[in-house]
């Protein structure tokens, strides 16, 4: 599958994509868990991997046995918890830097990003990575009506680059994100940071950004 002459935009998530982020959130989820007396497991992990704060806020509630009026408080606490991870240290994921420099060498191609994250989170990731400035059009949650697994997220992108969906590129790492590329109408290629996630619904799945360098 080349990218070279055959689409016309790119869209890359952000979390477990094209930053390694994802270990950063689930430590934000351990720590979250801890402070109100329960252990978050990694099936708790696989559950709201890549999912909506809607999503997320549900789940968490039933979990930690509370109402669920209470659990858009526990995702906002999760999330300072990993804004101060964000502001320290992020890296890239193997083969994303080159891979996203080498796109923007084409002649043709345009970039996005399409992210759950808040965009303030979004924003402070691509900085401490060194990675702000080098896409187009950035999408996240405040942009659009509903989040991923919803496919409004794709198709702003899309819209803001100019291009039809069926004309871009999707790369995600989770079933939520490979679910909104692909009712957006974008082929979408999986590269899943953790083995256990259900990616199958993709276009195509890889082991590393690294395998499209060249491509």
């Amino acid at each position: 599958m080349p990218l070279s002459g055959r689409y016309r935009a790119v869209i890359f998530d952000m979390d477990g994509l094209l930053l390694d982020t994802e270990t950063l959130w689930h430590e934000a989820e351990v720590e979250l868990f801890r402070r109100h007396g329960d252990e978050f497991t990694w099936d708790d992990k696989m559950a709201v991997i890549g999912t909506s704060f809607e999503i997320t806020s549900r789940y968490f509630a039933d979990r930690l046995g509370r109402p669920h009026e209470e659990g858009a408080a526990l995702v906002d606490e999760m999330v300072a918890l990993m804004h101060e991870r964000v502001r320290r240290q992020v890296h890239a994921r193997p083969g994303a830097l080159e891979l996203v420099e080498g796109l923007r060498a084409m002649d043709g191609v345009r970039l996005g990003l399409a992210s759950n994250s808040p965009r303030f989170l979004v924003d402070d990731a691509l900085a401490t990575a060194g990675l702000s400035d080098l896409f187009e059009t950035i999408v996240t949650p405040a942009d659009v009506q509903h989040a991923k697994p919803a496919p409004d997220i794709y198709l702003r992108a899309c819209q803001d680059l100019g291009v039809d969906p069926a004309e871009a590129l999707a790369l995600e790492d989770s079933a939520s994100g490979v679910a909104a590329a692909k009712a957006a109408g974008l082929t979408c290629i999986a590269v899943p940071q953790f083995a256990e996630t259900d990616v199958s619904a993709a276009d195509r799945i890889i082991g590393s950004l690294e395998e499209l360098l060249g491509a």
